[in-house]
């Protein structure tokens, strides 16, 4: 009894300790920091941690404390950035400073120290690397818009098959795009009836899903649970099925593998692995993670725009109709619309434009962190300190957009009527961390959705609607489950 009594003592004792070390430290780096809700010791502030708690909360902190205040995750403190001023000196004027990324438990496990958070010397020569092969395989070239043209015709054929009738077209949206991805990645497609796509599409989806769970952020709170190897094998059952499918390709490239003509990203990295032999960062398992990287975000974020997109546009049937004209006018009912029309259709440019900017998809670009301590608009932030862009009060606020809660394309048109950029649309972030594969995106956006809205006419089905500020697990449930449908445009009205 005496001995139970002990252990007790010692470890009120012991918690104690732990929690007045809390106190001290939350309390001496709080004066350095911007303001915010007083952190518990040793939990921080956990009500505001999880991703749609984050998105739900955010618009009242940044009303109570200003552009820029302090949330805690256990003891480490996460500096948010509010409002197109704010963020824009952070990531543009203050780029080299703001460019790296912290480390997290759960991404390290699964990529093994290989993955797009990286920072320094390594994250640099992966990107300078990744951009240029991307470039080498024919991003901004024909060619690869001539895929994208075919890959459009066959996503026409299925959307077809509906004979105008409801559906969801996630799935053969998700086909499109994954099979842009594939022939990047691995030079080959998949056929859209194919049950392995499907479930791959379902891996992405369910991967990007998972990393950004509460699950995974109590994970990355508390890594002991990371020795739990069923937990973890159910937790992350499909980023692992993913990774399996990508080291399948892999393997079947280094059977086939010609120096002379690589055909993809894959050809293209096995070969800079023979160029930098011994020990460098370019490896098998590098190769690996990027790959698996790559395909998931490439293919879940372009799905879900062109999911919005069309759910949207059913929605403004005026501005669908002068889309199509302004399509019409330009290619015709035969030609589809391309790259090179994109200056002649400022209106459907601007469509698009404001379609994301509504999606807001990207509420909050990924975690950075500070590569030396900085001294940013009155604040000291150490070194090491971990940094979130609130990347929706940038794409609403309302000193860089004239009506920024309505869908007004009109953001995107000068006086004439031209397209016009704008640099609070920071939809794939900005500065050195933004969107690696951005171009290829905003290619695959333009072409598929241009080239549908030449052929159907698209509607929403009776009762469903969307107001284009629905709270984002609202949005996001609306976008994965809502059907609209399809009509094909005759010659003579096309």
């Amino acid at each position: 009894m005496e001995i139970l009594s002990g252990l007790i003592l010692f470890f009120i004792f012991l918690l104690t300790l732990l929690f007045l070390s809390s106190l001290w430290k939350q309390q001496k780096r709080s004066l350095l920091l911007p303001p915010g809700p007083t952190p518990i010791p040793l939990l921080g502030t956990p009500h505001y941690i999880t991703f749609d708690t984050m998105c739900k909360n955010f618009p009242k902190l940044q009303q109570k404390y200003g552009n820029m205040f302090t949330i805690w995750q256990l003891d480490n403190p996460i500096v948010i950035l509010c409002g197109y001023n704010t963020v824009k000196d952070a990531l543009i004027n203050h780029a080299e400073e703001f460019s790296h990324r912290p480390t997290f438990p759960i991404g390290d496990k699964l990529t093994e120290g290989y993955n797009f958070q990286s920072s320094g010397t390594h994250w640099r020569h992966f990107r300078q690397f990744i951009l240029m092969t991307l470039r080498n395989i024919g991003l901004g070239k024909k060619p690869l818009e001539e895929r994208n043209f075919m890959e459009a015709e066959k996503l026409i054929e299925a959307i077809n098959q509906m004979e105008g009738k409801p559906f969801n077209p996630i799935i053969l949206l998700g086909c499109a795009v994954f099979n842009m991805m594939s022939f990047v990645l691995f030079g080959r497609r998949f056929e859209y009836e194919d049950k392995k796509l499907h479930d791959l599409i379902l891996n992405t989806r369910n991967h990007i899903n998972n990393l950004l769970s509460r699950t995974s952020q109590i994970i990355n709170m508390f890594p002991i649970i990371l020795k739990l190897p069923i937990l973890w094998k159910i937790h992350c059952k499909d980023t692992l099925s993913l990774q399996s499918f990508v080291r399948q390709q892999i393997h079947s490239h280094k059977q086939t593998l010609d120096i002379n003509n690589p055909r993809d990203f894959i050809d293209f990295f096995l070969l800079k692995i023979k160029e930098e032999e011994g020990d460098s960062i370019f490896c098998d398992t590098s190769l690996h993670m990027f790959i698996t990287g790559l395909l998931a975000a490439g293919t879940d974020t372009t799905t879900s725009t062109l999911k919005y997109c069309l759910v949207q546009i059913a929605q403004f049937p005026d501005i669908q109709v002068k889309v199509q004209q302004e399509i019409d006018d330009v290619t015709g009912s035969r030609r589809p619309p391309e790259l090179s029309d994109r200056p002649h259709l400022p209106y459907t440019n601007a469509v698009i434009h404001e379609l994301q900017r509504h999606l807001d998809l990207s509420s909050t670009a990924f975690y950075h962190a500070l590569s030396k301590d900085t001294e940013f608009q009155g604040f000291t932030l150490q070194k090491g300190t971990r940094v979130i862009p609130y990347l929706s009060s940038v794409l609403f606020d309302p000193t860089q957009w004239e009506t920024p809660d309505e869908f007004n394309p009109g953001h995107f048109l000068d006086e004439n009527g031209q397209f016009r950029t704008k640099t609070a649309f920071m939809v794939f972030s900005a500065g050195k961390r933004e969107c690696l594969g951005v171009n290829l995106a905003r290619m695959e956006i333009f072409l598929f959705f241009s080239a549908l809205l030449q052929k159907f006419t698209f509607s929403s089905v009776s009762g469903q609607r969307l107001s284009t500020r629905s709270p984002r697990p609202t949005k996001f449930h609306f976008i994965i489950t809502s059907q609209i449908q399809a009509v094909p445009r005759t010659p003579n009205s096309a």
